[in-house]
């Protein structure tokens, strides 16, 4: 009877272990990284985990059976040896560690039916200190998720520190159950229940962190599309300025033509110079053949200049076409220029309203920096719009497209003078 119910439970911790595992390794290595073959590494998980909790070991093959248990599972996903080993050797310790605590929190010779002790009395209290040792790994394990894992999660901190509670709590119950209830089956049913809370808790969790995420990232997409969209109304402005440039210069042409006819040079070239005056001041452009640095750039020195804004612009590009999609560099060139200009248009001195954009291309890279100057001093880069819920997604789009090319971003500020500096390596 009590060989069967040691078996029983030792598949239960077997099969929680499992559980437990494969939150942990997608916490860490992400379950998109998850392989084909990730249900068969973890069915052999699963009977060499039985093994180890059936049979007796010497101490140092138990020590590195149970570490091998871990790399095993850790086998089912594309990431480097490397990290499957550090990752395996943490989990194999924390582990551990809690089950050196719960030892000591708990008596290891539990006795099943009031059964004799003796071997099989110690290996079943052994099993229950594995299984109760396992509610304190969920809370470590979401600990990992939001530490080492450096997931992004859109929850706000309190919804996670609730979700944590729900172990401590559970540790507190199985401990009073522990002291004060008789070893049977109801009591082995109920750490059972404290299990399956906690995978459940864990699972919700997850999948609620999964749902914000993916509902965050529609926002931000639709957030682009619409920054998009707006900036290719500006493109389109420039072409409709370029167009109405042109008209009214073929009007201009028919008087120079006029004056040089009946042979009134002096005021052909006169009139000349004033008629590129007047384009020079109608329209700013810019023209170093790239038509999104062109375009956009072009626009905002035609608002900046409009808004009383000094404008200091240094383009060299080596090439004019870039290996960067266009989308990609009128997001990143785009925000920059739209952060610099919402900023400069607040500051209240006119003096201090200046920008100064420089773009260069080298063989192997595109460098983008815009400095400006800001109505006060910048101590955190959160949106100052009267919506910051549906604004603020500038940097992180910028952030966005430097980690997909490879490149990063930096920002120095000092006082009132905001630097901001994008390097977007080409694709080899």
């Amino acid at each position: 009877m009590n060989e069967g119910w040691l078996l029983l439970l030792n598949l239960g911790v077997t099969i929680v272990m499992a559980v437990q595992a494969n939150f942990y390794f997608n916490s860490v290595f992400g379950r998109e990284r998850s392989r084909s073959s990730k249900a068969y590494w973890a069915a052999v998980f699963v009977a060499l985990t039985l093994i180890y909790l059936t049979f007796e070991f010497p101490a140092l093959l138990s020590s590195l059976l149970g570490l091998t248990i871990m790399l095993v599972f850790a086998q089912g996903y594309d990431v480097p040896q490397k990290l499957k080993i550090m990752f395996a050797i943490l989990y194999a310790v924390l582990l551990t560690l809690m089950n050196l605590i719960m030892v000591y929190l708990l008596d290891p010779t539990l006795k099943l039916n009031g059964g004799e002790a003796g071997a099989i009395s110690g290996r079943f209290g052994m099993a229950m200190t594995l299984l109760i040792g396992c509610i304190v790994m969920f809370a470590v394990i979401q600990v990992i998720r939001l530490v080492v894992k450096r997931r992004r999660f859109p929850l706000e901190s309190r919804y996670a520190l609730a979700f944590l509670c729900v172990p401590i709590i559970s540790i507190y119950l199985v401990n009073v159950l522990t002291l004060y209830s008789e070893k049977n089956i109801h009591y082995v049913l109920s750490v059972f229940g404290c299990i399956v809370l906690n995978v459940l808790v864990v699972y919700v969790l997850d999948a609620m962190s999964a749902k914000f995420q993916l509902t965050l990232q529609n926002e931000r997409l639709q957030s682009q599309m619409d920054y998009q969209d707006a900036n290719y109304e500006k493109t389109v402005h420039s072409f409709k300025e370029i167009k109405r440039i042109i008209h009214d210069t073929n009007k201009q042409l028919l008087v120079v033509a006029e004056y040089i006819e009946r042979g009134r040079s002096d005021e052909a070239r006169e009139h000349i110079r004033a008629t590129l005056q007047e384009i020079d001041n109608a329209y700013r452009r810019v023209n170093t053949g790239n038509l999104v640095i062109d375009a956009l750039v072009t626009n905002v020195l035609n608002v900046g200049y409009a808004s009383g804004i000094r404008m200091d612009t240094e383009l060299r590009l080596r090439e004019p076409e870039l290996p960067i999609e266009r989308y990609d560099l009128c997001v990143v060139l785009g925000n920059m220029l739209d952060n610099a200009v919402e900023a400069s248009k607040a500051v209240r001195v006119a003096e201090d309203r200046r920008i100064r954009i420089q773009i260069r291309s080298s063989e192997a890279a595109l460098f983008i920096r815009v400095r400006n100057r800001t109505d006060r001093e910048v101590t955190d880069l959160r949106s100052r719009k009267a919506d910051p819920g549906n604004h603020g997604f500038g940097l992180t789009n910028i952030e966005r497209i430097c980690e997909k090319y490879g490149g990063h971003m930096a920002i120095e500020i000092e006082g009132t003078s905001f630097d901001n500096l994008v390097m977007l390596p080409f694709p080899a």
